[in-house]
Formats: structure tokens, C-alpha cells, sequence
């Protein structure tokens, strides 16, 4: 019994490790990627507020603002305050990569617009997410320490759930950003803002950001079998 559980374990950290490796390739190769055609300009002249607050005209959405923040990389669109927030390698800049970030968030804003039920999903649990995202670890902990003394494991089991939710968040977080790329690389092509060369540029960054919530997702679930398997293998060992 011991000798499988120890090698259960062992294959268990060589999947995060893995993981942790794909994790740290995307997070690289999104960036590399990024770089590489913000030095390719588009050839209609939009810069990426130019694209989002378009986009949103021609969808019909007129409640949105298109706003600067700082940062690389640190787009997002607010459904909160419904604003879309461009970085400042992509507000002002007519570059490809530019052009394909701001389509992708503005399609996130015609989600929201529109009712898209896994954003709405992802929107109604980020609450438990936030928390669990900051708790769930140090309470299975702490909850393993505790349970090893008084055999009470409630408080482990308590951060495993509460795990399960960001776990949850990262899986339908997925379809959300896929449908959102989808959506951005339609538009482009459908109101010619790019040419052919540069829809293809376009892709390849949508391409590699999808990778990081991949990733992100495989690394989620990778660490809530690693917390079932630690808690069930402390407790055998009592």
C-alpha cells in the first residue's frame, strides 16, 4: 500500500513539473509573441482604440468606454464598470498584435452585451474564487496539522472545496476566452481591418494567449489532485 501511494506520488510531481513547464513556455511564447508583431504595423493605420471602439459600434454596443492602463500585457475588459482597459503597447499602437488584443476584449464586452452564459457563470463565482484563490491552501494545511492531532480533517476538506472553485473558474474560463478570439478574429476579417497577412499575424497572438489559460487550467487541476492526494495519504498515515 505504501509503495503505490509513494509512487503515486512520484508521478504526481513529475506532472507538475510538466505543467509548470508548459506554464512558464506559454507565459514566455505569449510575450515573444506579442513583441514580435507589435513591430508589424497594420495597413489601414487603427490603433487599438481605434479597433475596440468600432467594434463596439458596429455590435451595437454603446454603453462601453475604451480607457489607457498602465502595463504591458495587463488588458482586460471591466464588466463591473463596463470599460474596457488597453495597455499602453496596445491603446495607441496601429501594430497587429495590437489590433488583435483590443478585438479579443472587445469581444468580451459583446459577451457581457449579450449574455453570454459562461462569462456569466465565471462573473457569479469569482467571489468564491478570490477567496479560495487566497485560503484554500493554507487551510488544507493547517487543516492536515490540526486533523493529524485531533483526527478533525473538516478544515482540510473546507480548503479543498473551496479550491474547487478556482479549479472551476479556470475551466470555464476557457470557453470564454476561446469564443472571445473567435469572435475578434471574425470581426476583424468581416470589417477589413486587417489583410490577409496580418489576420494570420493576428491569430497567432490570440493563439498564444490561449495557451496561457491552457495551461493555467491544466496547472488547477494538477494542484486539487495533489491536495486530495496529500490529505487522503495524511490520513492514512495517522
Amino acid at each position: 500500500m505504501w509503495g503505490n501511494y509513494y509512487v503515486g506520488e512520484g508521478y504526481m510531481y513529475f506532472a507538475f513539473i510538466i505543467i509548470a513547464i508548459i506554464t512558464l513556455f506559454a507565459q514566455f511564447n505569449v510575450k515573444g509573441t506579442f513583441e514580435k508583431y507589435s513591430e508589424m504595423l497594420n495597413s489601414r493605420g487603427y490603433t487599438g482604440a481605434d479597433v475596440a471602439r468600432m467594434l463596439l459600434e458596429q455590435s451595437g454596443v454603446t454603453d462601453v468606454s475604451v480607457e489607457p492602463i498602465n502595463g504591458s500585457l495587463t488588458d482586460h475588459y471591466d464588466p463591473s464598470k463596463k470599460v474596457i482597459r488597453l495597455s499602453e503597447s496596445v491603446y495607441s499602437s496601429s501594430s497587429v498584435a495590437a489590433l488583435g488584443v483590443a478585438a479579443h476584449e472587445t469581444g468580451h464586452a459583446i459577451q457581457h452585451n449579450e449574455g453570454y452564459i459562461p462569462l456569466k457563470i465565471r462573473s457569479s463565482i469569482f467571489p468564491a474564487v478570490n477567496i479560495g484563490s487566497k485560503l484554500a491552501i493554507p487551510m488544507v494545511f493547517l487543516g492536515m496539522l490540526i486533523g493529524y492531532i485531533a483526527d478533525a480533517y473538516f478544515l482540510a476538506y473546507a480548503g479543498v472545496i473551496l479550491f474547487t472553485f478556482v479549479v472551476a473558474f479556470q475551466l470555464i474560463t476557457l470557453p470564454v476566452e476561446f469564443d472571445a478570439s473567435y469572435r475578434a478574429m471574425n470581426m476583424l476579417i468581416q470589417y477589413n481591418f486587417v489583410e490577409d497577412n496580418e489576420a494570420k499575424a493576428a491569430r497567432k497572438v490570440l493563439t498564444a494567449a490561449a495557451l496561457t489559460y491552457v495551461a493555467a487550467a491544466a496547472a488547477s487541476i494538477i494542484n486539487l489532485i495533489r491536495l486530495l492526494a496529500m490529505l487522503n495519504g495524511g490520513r492514512r498515515r495517522r
